[in-house]
């Protein structure tokens, strides 16, 4: 196994947060700084965050609501969501094809400031994208993509039987063999 920087090697989706510890607004600003520094096509930015912490808990128990069941289990005792959300046009109001793309790189420099500060975090797919739309005025030429939870870590014994045994697992991998190939489709490392 090749060497990566530890901070890669540390993140972790974890679904464990002390629901009694804010997160600090500054800290919350040190995220949206990172994610402001990461690359797009065209220098485009096509990302927007929607934060939702106790300054305003009416709009993040709104924000909750549009979680899937089974997200909304652990996610609701995380003290902050980002709703993470792409712009889907161009200045000129043709499609831009990579916003989805460039979205996912501010997500990452986003995720691994936390990492950096000692927070989880957890992009989170199962979400209603149309109520999250409606209810938080997302324009129509917007994709609201993922829903980021963030929080300092919780405590394993108080998580449920099905996610101490998740949080527990091993964190598996495919082989790079299969991830990457050299000058085809198909082709092993020479």
């Amino acid at each position: 196994m090749s060497e990566i920087h530890p901070l890669l090697r540390k993140r972790r989706s974890s679904r464990l947060y002390d629901p009694d510890r804010p997160v600090a607004p500054d800290a919350i600003a040190s995220l949206l700084e990172a994610a402001r520094w990461a690359p797009s096509g065209g220098n485009r930015q096509p990302w927007r965050y929607i934060v939702f912490d106790d300054r305003v808990p009416q709009a993040r128990d709104l924000a909750r609501s549009c979680l899937d069941e089974s997200n909304r289990v652990w996610a609701t005792a995380a003290p902050v969501l980002i709703a993470a959300v792409s712009r889907d046009l161009r200045d000129n109001g043709l499609p831009n094809a990579k916003s989805q793309h460039d979205l996912g790189l501010a997500n990452m420099s986003l995720m691994l400031q936390a990492i950096s500060l000692g927070l989880n975090c957890r992009p989170i797919g199962g979400f209603d994208a149309d109520k999250a739309r409606r209810l938080f005025a997302i324009p129509e030429d917007h994709t609201p993509t993922v829903m980021i939870a963030i929080g300092y870590p919780g405590r394993l014994d108080q998580a449920t039987q099905e996610i101490q045994a998740r949080e527990a697992s091993t964190r598996e991998r495919q082989p790079v063999e299969s991830i990457a190939f050299y000058g085809g489709w198909g082709r092993e490392r020479p």
